[in-house]
């Protein structure tokens, strides 16, 4: 591509060759040069899962369009043998707007009012970088490294100006507490070791026990059932697993079937059935179609038996009650002596009867089926079992590890090979489950490994006093119970120091003492891999700077050089490399990794790679379809479990429902077996709450947004405006037409939201869009529609994971 410092270049030489002075055509070139559009490669670089190609057309140093992929085979689908074009979807598309957004952050800034209150004085970068390192350094001596924590964030995914730079500095400084889990598939990652041995995001590669079957094999089954899972929206990119998914669907002409509250855009305009599902009852659902199974002898019994523990008594491990096994469960000869019939489950469910029969006996009688979930139907309080409850259809029929098959996780994903920042190992073994961080502000001596979780130690020793948050939102917006998180944030007793380092102005950054101002990915040279929903090919993209630096922004690799400086180790930090000699760096070692596979995979050297923009590539030997070699042969490719096998029955979740510390709150349970567990703020499961509160909601994803990033793009907001549907049945006795600002509110908070109303959603069930930012008024009622006002910071029995679909709540007209 042809640069406008390229072209000034040459242009200056040919004329100081020619000897010419300044005239009015060297005028004329100059003017034309100004007028020059530059087009470069770009990415959409955050947590998607797909980050897309994008092209920024450039003039005078600014970004004046965006486009898209425009290479490769605009038709592959799913059984393309190259890759197809990665269109961005809408909001890369929008990026612009984002770039050039009025919530822009500047300068660097220090809190001048209340905490919270967003008001800010600028200052330089030497002072804010100097009293950021005094307050750290103060930190450290009077309460330990340990009272440091790096918040959770996935704002941006560039290989290089990202969240490593941070968390290489601290772990050279002594560390930080630590943390695991995350806000999207908490309970699943936690609950699926105990069934499958792992659990993973990716790269199935065949072997990865722990994720999905490639949305391509969906082309070899015959029934595709899914559960909770809307990936026309969640992925969205013209090159991510939604297009693979109706390639693989109109090619093999496979039935679909979408278990939801909502009719998402995914069941749209699709010849496919939508089972409309009360929310956190698709255990229940399964349990009734394990009935049928079970009772008409349509499992498999070989299967069950060979590759399993504990679906009957004689795989029990011998340590197991008698009656805990989970045929005896299903039929009501377990302890609780109740059969979990079609019938039973309707009530629970309000799935009918009929359709309960039906699709067991499809579902049974279909080879191959294709079972898999969204992480909609985990996100809740009793989400570790809802997971499992649901993977129970892919293993009493048998169909796992085969073509056309799924273990009943999220599809899976290639996943690149491509290669970031180092940052180095934590010194700190020490840490918790993310979600729990506020109780870490408060009360850290009280969290233990028996009722909190905590890893590396019995209990926790310090309270948190110095929060770093870096590019993400989580600190108020995206975590649970925000108006409780408000709280405890102003209080400057408990957190000392909060340093947040964005490119937005967000909820979470209002609440700093220190704002530094990031850059974006289209300001500076960087380089982007592929992500999780991506499908069954590869790519790894150049990101050279496309825009000049309006203000004072500094990318973060440049800001924790400067704290690394302030502490003596900026040598150490940078290895005598700046960031585009660790971008070399990066893809030297990808290109290692690249000739180490077991198919070597041919990709050019890095200023070939650099000039041309991106790479496309498939990493090979892979089949794609997960838990293929345990099902050839299960001794020599035992799982990771205590046992080898699939364990229906885990010894392992039995000795933790003994000797861990639980709640009283209804619903807080652990069983070695999967299976349905009513739960507090529950339609219809004896809650008391129910009276005061009488409609369910939960916050989907919209796309309008990608969790809160590209919230503040006016274009998405025009075009995906923040509403709550609500069913007509529920809509009318409330007067509420569709337009009408309605207020939706519980115990822990109100916000102020347009209604949709729509059969689309469920009656008894209300539902919008999740990730608006937090506004509240001088009331406190949130103006921004943020659906976290609503949700609870009490966790998961199990994962100690968000819950942040189960909630009750009442709407009313204003």
């Amino acid at each position: 591509m042809l640069s406008r410092r390229h072209f000034l270049t040459n242009t200056a030489m040919l004329g100081s060759a020619a000897g010419f002075a300044a005239t009015p055509l060297s005028s004329a070139v100059a003017a034309a040069v100004d007028d020059l559009e530059t087009t470069t490669w770009s990415c959409c670089s955050i947590n998607c899962g797909s980050r897309c190609l994008l092209r920024c057309v450039s003039k005078k140093g600014r970004v004046i369009r965006i486009e898209t992929d425009n290479t490769g085979d605009p038709e592959a689908g799913a059984s393309a043998t190259s890759c197809p074009q990665v269109r961005a979807c809408q909001r890369g598309r929008s990026i612009r707007q984002r770039l050039y957004s009025e919530e822009r952050l500047k300068f660097p800034m220090k809190r001048v009012g209340r905490r919270g209150e967003g008001k800010f004085e600028r200052i330089s970068w030497e002072q804010a970088l100097d009293e950021i390192a005094a307050r750290l350094k103060k930190t450290i001596a009077e309460h330990t490294n340990e009272s440091i924590m790096l918040m959770h964030g996935s704002g941006s995914y560039s290989l290089f100006n990202n969240r490593n730079c941070t968390f290489r500095f601290f772990n050279m400084i002594g560390g930080n507490i630590g943390w695991y889990s995350d806000y999207s598939a908490a309970c699943i990652q936690h609950a699926w070791p105990y069934l499958y041995g792992g659990f993973g995001y990716g790269g199935v590669r065949s072997t990865n026990d722990g994720a999905g079957s490639y949305m391509n094999q969906v082309k070899n089954a015959k029934l595709y059932v899914t559960f909770g899972n809307n990936p026309a929206v969640t992925r969205a990119s013209g090159g991510g697993q939604s297009w693979e998914l109706y390639g693989a669907l109109r090619e093999g002409k496979t039935r679909m079937v979408v278990i939801d509250p909502i009719c998402t855009d995914t069941l749209a305009g699709r010849d496919a059935e939508w089972v409309a599902i009360r929310p956190g009852t698709d255990a229940a659902l399964c349990e009734g179609m394990a009935w049928v199974m079970i009772n008409e002898n349509l499992v498999d019994q070989a299967f069950l038996d060979k590759y399993c523990v504990g679906y009957d008594e004689k795989t029990l491990p011998k340590s197991a009650p008698k009656g805990s096994d989970y045929k005896s469960y299903i039929l009501g000869q377990g302890p609780d002596k109740t059969a979990k019939t079609p019938l039973w489950a309707s009530r629970i469910t309000q799935v009918p009867v009929e359709t309960i029969e039906r699709l067991a006996r499809e579902i049974a009688t279909t080879k191959p089926v294709f079972i898999s979930q969204g992480w909609g139907p985990q996100r809740r309080m009793n989400g570790e079992t809802q997971s499992t409850a649901i993977a129970m259809m892919a293993l009493l029929t048998g169909q796992v590890g085969l073509p056309g098959t799924n273990s009943g996780a999220r599809e899976g994903d290639s996943y690149g090979i491509d290669m970031g920042l180092p940052t180095g190992k934590n010194p700190i073994g020490k840490s918790f489950p993310i979600f729990l961080w506020p109780r870490a502000v408060k009360d850290a001596k009280g969290m233990t490994a028996l009722n909190a979780g905590v890893r590396g130690c019995d209990r926790l020793e310090h309270n948190i006093k110095f929060i770093w948050n870096t590019q993400g939102n989580t600190l108020v917006n995206q975590h649970g119970g925000v108006n409780q998180i408000r709280e405890i944030l102003e209080d400057e007793k408990l957190v000392e120091t909060i340093v947040v380092v964005d490119n937005q102005m967000t909820p979470s950054a209002r609440f700093a003492d220190y704002v530094l101002p990031d850059t974006m990915n289209q300001e500076i040279d960087d380089m982007q891999g592929d992500a999780y929903a991506v499908g069954d090919y590869n790519y790894i993209v150049a990101c050279p700077k496309a825009a000049d630096i309006l203000w004072e922004q500094k990318p973060n690799y440049w800001i924790m050089t400067e704290m690394a400086k302030r502490f003596g180790l900026e040598e150490k930090f940078t290895e005598g490399r700046t960031q585009k000699e660790w971008i070399r760096w990066g893809y030297e070692q990808t290109l290692a990794k690249a000739a180490k596979q077991p198919d070597p995979i041919k990709l050019p050297g890095f200023d070939e790679f650099w000039a041309k923009g991106f790479v496309k590539y498939h990493m090979g030997r892979d089949s794609g379809i997960v838990l293929k070699a345990f099902r050839e042969d299960p001794e020599k490719h035992p799982l990771k479990t205590p046992s080898g096998r699939i364990e229906i029955y885990s010894e392992r979740l039995a000795k933790i429902a003994e000797t861990w510390e639980l709640p009283k709150t209804k619903g807080q349970e652990i069983h070695p077996i999967p299976r349905f567990i009513a739960t507090a703020e529950m339609l219809g499961q004896g809650d008391p709450l129910e009276q005061k509160y009488p409609l369910e909601v939960y916050g989907y994803h919209g796309a309008g947004r990608t969790h809160s990033t590209y919230h503040n793009v006016p274009w998405l907001r025009a075009l995906h405006p923040d509403e709550l549907m609500i069913n007509p049945i529920d809509a009318e006795p409330r007067g509420i037409k569709t337009g009408d600002k309605v207020r939706v509110f519980n115990d822990r908070g109100s916000l102020v939201i347009p209604a949709f109303v729509t059969a689309r959603v469920i009656p008894h069930l209300v539902a919008m869009p999740q990730g608006a930012w937090y506004r509240p008024d001088e009331k406190g009622v949130d103006q921004g529609a943020c659906f976290n006002v609503l949700t609870t910071l009490e966790a998961t029995p199990l994962a100690k994971g968000n819950p942040s679909h189960t909630n009750l709540v009442q709407v009313e007209k204003i």
